[in-house]
């Protein structure tokens, strides 16, 4: 335990079961430890991942808590069970957490060792099954050492997963709840709870793990694989620098990798596209970016946030 705390604290990634199944752990508040889990699970999209903490108040500080939200959290926390929030200006997440979006996917678990790892660490814990995407959830540490060899530091072996099936995962950002993942929190308990439950809207933003929908874009239109920039255009970048002479114009600059390297282009892609989306440039025009490794999950998100918008 005392070794996974300070692999943590040092941006490594931590394995740790939980009741459901086990996580791939990464200290949440940085932005390349969570860039990490994205590429040891070779995770094709963005998607918002769920961030792990010991209780409501420690959620308080991340997440603006409803009278709906405290309602399902006295319910259900700890437990098998996901809340969706709405996200604190200043809470001290990275971006790529909540895949750029303004809201943030938090769960309390009840597993002892995972607690332990949360107290003892006192950090929010950015966690989503360790396996490699799209392959069966692990709920041994013995499937975690098989479907991420090399690429885990360690994994704590907690025994069998009692639960063995992902969070159910609750959208408690307006007045209703809206069930977004079905789990081991069934939709019965859930109105018993906090009454009758809200429909997803289908063109609603991805929340959280589980489903289909598109992410956040900015406002500014975005132009991909730019070899040049005109007047008023910013420049999301990617490789050294000095840049060639057609891409010397932009208004603002902000690079990705100086070093071509695809973890801190990972790490850094939210928060620069938010830098970058400033009403006083016409449009963000992007350079292309390789599409191999964590290469093809930013160039996903570059091509759902430049797809033309629903009219």
């Amino acid at each position: 335990m005392e070794e996974a705390v300070a692999l943590l604290r040092a941006g490594k990634l931590v394995a740790f079961p939980t009741e459901t199944v086990y996580g791939l752990g990464a200290d949440a508040g940085n932005e390349r430890a969570v860039a990490e889990i994205f590429r040891a699970k070779g995770r094709p999209r963005f998607n918002p991942l769920i961030v792990h903490t010991l209780g409501l108040d420690w959620a308080a500080r991340v997440a603006e808590i409803s009278p709906l939200a405290e309602r399902l959290a006295e319910a259900f926390w700890p437990g098998p069970f996901t809340l969706v929030l709405r996200r604190r200006e200043d809470a001290p997440l990275a971006l790529l957490v909540s895949a750029g979006l303004d809201s943030v996917a938090i769960r309390v678990p009840a597993h002892p060792v995972a607690r332990e790892l949360l107290r003892r660490s006192a950090r929010f814990v950015a966690a989503p099954s360790a396996n490699p995407s799209g392959g069966v959830s692990p709920t041994t540490a013995a499937h975690v050492a098989e479907g991420l060899a090399g690429e885990v530091e360690l994994v704590l072996d907690g025994g069998a997963c009692r639960v063995g099936l992902e969070s159910t995962v609750v959208d408690a950002t307006g007045e209703r709840p809206v069930l977004l993942r079905p789990g081991g929190v069934t939709r019965e308990m859930i109105e018993q709870a906090a009454g009758p439950l809200a429909e997803r809207q289908e063109d609603a933003a991805i929340t959280s793990p589980g489903q289909l929908a598109s992410h956040y874009a900015p406002a500014l239109p975005l132009r991909l694989d730019a070899r040049a920039v005109s007047a008023g255009e910013a420049l999301l970048a990617f490789g050294p620098e000095p840049l060639p002479d057609s891409l010397r114009g932009a208004a603002r600059t902000l690079n990705l990798s100086a070093a071509g390297d695809l973890t801190e282009a990972a790490a850094r892609l939210f928060a620069m596209l938010r830098a970058l989306d400033d009403p006083q440039f016409k449009g963000i025009a992007a350079m292309p970016v390789p599409e191999e490794g964590l290469g093809a999950a930013i160039n996903d998100r570059l091509r759902r946030a430049a797809a033309p918008r629903p009219k």
